[in-house]
């Protein structure tokens, strides 16, 4: 595995980046709230916008109706939702990358998502946690993905401690039976409608975007993402490696611990959200450190804002792709993610962060 390459930059080129992305991200959202199935005329839409948050007179005929209700209802939440779910599936990429010091780590890799893609599946076809009312699938979903990150910890110390191959290992098997679970309860469930929305679920989609669950996804996700950036120290350490850890007076391991559980957090509330996404925390942060390096410090809020960008334009392609119908956001990712991702592993100059040295 490569060591860390020294790769810092000045403070003033990461604001400038940081800022840049900002401008990147707010025109996306004024351009992609305009972009729709349903034609309607941009001014229009910004009418709604206006009268919603200024509640100017001159709009107030655009205050109710179906105009109304697609741009404030259906494509606002949306891209609302992107933002986060774009952001956190970066975050935790990175992160993870980090923690099994491996490039082809994600969610996914590890586990976690299948672990919440199990509670959800449990959850909308058995009834699992009914107890919690309307939130029931959201609360099993994270206590899926926490659990199976409490698991893969448990048995990636079983005969001797724990080391980021044998989290990958132990993560990779546990994902897969936690998907063979989902599956066998899909097949056994006698529910049309619940199986086609796992089906549907399973593959991603943002329709299900509403203003309740939306907040709880970016209060969680913006927390675990400022909180991963105040560590980016550490995550740079987990690149070198255990033992020169060590000699530096840390130890990783109860960092890996907590950076798992605050993953799993942040995971089950996206998964809950949007479904399965596929490979944008495997993507996006090799893209970044091909431009800025290896340096958590640069990776981390640049990784987050170019993975909200990324779902902002994944959800607005699947929107407008196929006239009259929605494509699942988790298959354009994977078809966008898979080949972009194939290339840079055959790069010969490619590893975690960039060019081998």
């Amino acid at each position: 595995m490569n060591s860390l390459k020294n790769t810092r930059k000045g403070p003033f080129l990461l604001i400038g980046m940081v800022l840049s992305l900002l401008v990147i991200l707010g025109v996306s959202i004024l351009i992609a709230v305009t972009i729709g199935t349903t034609s309607i005329p941009i001014t229009s839409v910004y009418k709604v916008i206006g009268y919603e948050l200024f509640h100017i007179e001159a709009f107030k005929e655009f205050a109710t109706g179906p105009v109304h209700d697609i741009v404030w209802m259906i494509r606002l939440p949306r891209i609302i939702l992107a933002i986060p779910v774009g952001m956190g599936l970066a975050v935790t990429g990175t992160v993870m990358q980090a923690i099994v010091k491996n490039p082809i780590a994600d969610p996914y890799i590890l586990g976690v998502s299948s672990g919440a893609s199990l509670g959800a599946t449990a959850a909308i076809l058995l009834g699992v946690g009914a107890i919690f009312g309307n939130q029931s699938v959201g609360i099993v979903a994270f206590l899926g993905a926490f659990l199976v990150s409490i698991l893969v910890v448990a048995c990636a110390n079983i005969g001797g401690r724990a080391n980021s191959v044998k989290l990958l290992l132990v993560g990779t098997g546990i994902s897969s039976i936690c998907s063979a679970f989902s599956s066998f309860i899909v097949y056994l469930a006698n529910n049309k409608e619940g199986i086609q929305s796992i089906t549907y679920w399973l593959m991603g989609s943002l329709a299900g975007a509403k203003a309740e669950t939306n907040a709880v996804v970016v209060i969680i996700v913006l927390v675990g993402t400022a909180f991963f950036c105040t560590q980016f120290r550490t995550l740079n350490l987990m690149l070198l490696g255990d033992q020169a850890a060590i000699t530096l007076g840390t130890d990783l391991q109860r960092y890996r611990y907590l950076y798992l559980l605050i993953s799993s957090l942040m995971v089950g509330v996206i998964v809950y959200a949007s479904g399965m996404i596929g490979f944008v925390g495997l993507l996006i942060p090799h893209m970044v450190r091909v431009v800025v390096g290896n340096n958590h410090k640069n990776v981390l809020p640049i990784a987050s804002l170019v993975g909200a960008i990324f779902m902002i334009w994944a959800d607005v392609g699947c929107r407008s792709i196929l006239p009259n119908s929605e494509l699942p956001i988790g298959i354009l990712t994977s078809m966008i993610g898979g080949p972009c991702f194939l290339y840079l592993c055959l790069k010969k100059t490619y590893g975690l962060g960039g060019s081998n040295t």
